[in-house]
């Protein structure tokens, strides 16, 4: 290795680190992002399913609750 070359990599080296790395971390935040986008779509859908049902127990079963006239008997 000549001196000139050595010299550009002692001043280059940190920014070639840098850039290395710098794809693999690029990936890794992605990767996190994504699971945090299909964390909030599970929550939501768990939304989405848990209503209908809460609903629909709501609606059919409300008859079942005494009303004021059944107490006072």
């Amino acid at each position: 290795m000549s001196t000139n070359a050595a010299s550009i990599l002692r001043k280059y080296w940190k920014p070639a680190l840098a850039t290395g790395a710098g794809g693999t971390s690029i990936i890794i935040w992605f990767e996190e992002i994504i699971i945090l986008g299909l964390d909030i779509l599970a929550l939501i859908a768990l939304l989405l399913l848990a209503v209908p049902i809460y609903l629909f127990n709501h609606f059919v079963f409300k008859s079942a609750t005494p009303k004021i006239e059944d107490k006072s008997k």
